[in-house]
């Protein structure tokens, strides 16, 4: 090959879109039956067909543009993550890449061969074996049968199908389809390799396996585009990140900074709890009237960032002199295991003895440090000397921690994952010193 051509070939981006709008139309007619008995039953309930239409929108009312005006670039060796909630473009966008469907407007220009794994089964025929499906894919994406025969043992080990290779795909199982198309994918001479979700169909084993065989294509130059709600998965594996949202690009950069922004956006948690005029209670000796999650800034946002420290704020009412009234917070995982329980007497000295009629604020310091990535949900409540429940509420809180930069996004096993502090000292060299 020739270096210059080679040297130019790299230098361009691997895939550029420009302005690329895709516009579906909704109840779109098919074509018409001609037959006869068809053209009469049509006509007896077209007047019928017509009143119901009265309240329908018209007709351009009806359409909606799955992707709108989307334009960025990705450069050979990248690995782009696509992000956003169902509906907002991911798999249309990577459907006209692969040519399955064609743009509405704009254009996507692809610089090198390109394999896709858009969904489970994708470019199989189902009456062929899973041999003859292997030496398909690669045909339609150009090599030659002696390309595709140096890797077929490879694919097929990677895919653990080895038993069923000579079985017609039909009967294989949704999983099965997966490890041999995400195999064939991965292992066949292509430049591009585009990835939707359908890596969630296989188990957990497999997955882990497919996202190492896509670290060492990447660290071969290969260029990857991921489609996935696994953040954890995204914030890991990509070098660059492109959020869709309602066709549209919301944003684009490095994946920690575009993850954090969409996780902020549709957050499913609540930062702060106040109690209603008409639940305030005159009998309660202690009532809570509400509870605020405060981050490092100040801000009170549901879904915080690894690493800066919280605050859970506390406000009640003291409605009379009360001996020996503690707060307490229990903070529980997304599985309802209870993560720890905390309360003010932990701290000797910081507890007034009586708690004087009047409003009270309290504060509880949280280390940011510790958390895995996921939700979680706080609990407070203001006991007297530990045992009469003055007040509670339950769930006051529910909030998310980012799984970006977080050491425990990589699964490992835990409640919390902490990041500790380790020291490593060569003892041997230590010792000739003081010798």
């Amino acid at each position: 090959m020739d270096p210059t051509a080679e040297g130019s070939r790299m230098s361009q981006p691997a895939i550029i879109v420009e302005g690329l709008s895709k516009q579906y139309k909704l109840g779109a007619r098919k074509r018409r039956d001609r037959r006869l008995n068809t053209v009469l039953a049509n006509a007896v309930r077209y007047p019928f067909r017509r009143l119901r239409a009265k309240g329908r929108p018209p007709a351009e009312d009806r359409r909606f543009w799955a992707l709108k005006e989307v334009s960025f670039q990705v450069q050979p060796g990248e690995v782009l993550g696509i992000i956003g909630p169902n509906g907002a473009g991911k798999s249309t966008l990577l459907k006209i890449l692969s040519r399955i469907t064609d743009p509405t407007g704009g254009r996507a220009r692809v610089h090198g061969r390109l394999a896709s794994l858009l969904e489970v089964g994708t470019g199989f025929h189902r009456e062929l074996t899973g041999r003859e499906n292997v030496y398909l894919n690669g045909a339609m994406l150009g090599m030659r049968k002696a390309e595709i025969d140096a890797r077929f043992d490879e694919i097929v080990a990677f895919s653990e199908v080895e038993k069923f290779v000579d079985t017609p795909v039909k009967h294989y199982s949704s999983g099965m389809y997966v490890r041999l198309a995400f195999a064939v994918a991965a292992h066949l001479a292509t430049e591009i390799l585009l990835v939707d979700e359908v890596l969630a169909v296989g188990d957990v084993a497999f997955q882990n396996k497919c996202l190492g065989k896509m670290d060492t294509v990447a660290r071969q130059g290969r260029t990857i585009l991921l489609v996935s709600h696994n953040m954890d998965v995204m914030a890991r594996q990509c070098t660059s990140c492109l959020w869709l949202r309602n066709g549209e690009v919301a944003g684009m950069g490095k994946p920690s900074a575009v993850i954090q922004q969409y996780l902020t956006t549709i957050s499913r948690g609540h930062s702060e709890w106040k109690c209603s005029d008409r639940d305030l209670d005159p009998a309660k000796l202690v009532q809570i009237t509400g509870v605020r999650l405060i981050g490092r800034d100040g801000s009170c946002t549901p879904t915080v960032p690894f690493g800066p420290p919280l605050a859970v704020e506390i406000d009640s009412i003291v409605r009379r002199p009360v001996y020996g009234a503690t707060f307490n917070l229990t903070l529980k995982n997304a599985m309802d295991v209870a993560v720890f329980v905390s309360a003010e007497q932990d701290c000797p000295g910081s507890v007034p003895l009586v708690r004087q009629p009047g409003r009270c604020r309290t504060l509880c310091h949280l280390p940011g440090d510790v958390w895995k990535p996921g939700y979680y949900d706080i609990a407070v409540g203001v006991h007297q000397e530990s045992s009469r429940v003055l007040d509670r509420v339950e769930d006051a809180i529910r909030f998310e921690v980012s799984p970006v930069n977080s050491p425990g996004a990589d699964g490992r096993r835990g409640v919390i994952s902490p990041a500790l502090q380790w020291e490593s000292h060569g003892l041997d060299a230590a010792r000739q010193g003081a010798a």
